[in-house]
């Protein structure tokens, strides 16, 4: 029986003030955003120094459990792919969520970080750069409380 991890990749998340934190991450592409758009929990954006939220923008995102209250910190980090093999750097947005426990990464994100899915169903991934047939698996959930 094959578990259905979905595709989970490692980031570092660096702050343009500095702090770096790293954070196993779900690649969303039901997150889709005009932006690359990380969304952290509430627990993590505490240790990376952005809650209290204090220059972020209040906004409401519609999801599929109804329309949710974020806090958006525009063009605030830089992240990576740090599995075993990196991706470029990526400026990115942070949106921080109260309710969500686990890091997720937009389409628009996952796009600018060129993940390539080559099966859901088993977190079977690669990158743009990488020759067909290179696979990499997903690393586990990390769920932040």
């Amino acid at each position: 029986m094959v578990l259905n991890l979905a595709v989970r990749v490692k980031l570092k998340i660096k702050t343009v003030k500095g702090k770096e934190m790293k954070a196993n991450a779900l690649v969303n592409t039901g997150f889709e955003t005009d932006r690359p758009q990380l969304l952290i929990p509430v627990a993590l954006a505490k240790e990376l120094n952005l809650w209290p939220p204090i220059d972020a923008v209040e906004v409401t995102y519609d999801t599929a459990g109804g329309p949710t209250k974020l806090w958006l910190y525009n063009d605030v980090a830089y992240v990576k792919i740090v599995n075993n093999i990196e991706s470029k750097e990526v400026l990115c947005d942070i949106l921080i969520s109260p309710i969500e426990h686990e890091v997720l990464i937009s389409d628009y994100l996952a796009g600018s970080l060129e993940i390539i899915i080559e099966n859901p169903r088993i977190g079977y991934w690669r990158l743009k750069s990488e020759p067909h047939g290179t696979i990499h698996e997903s690393v586990k959930p990390q769920y932040w409380h």
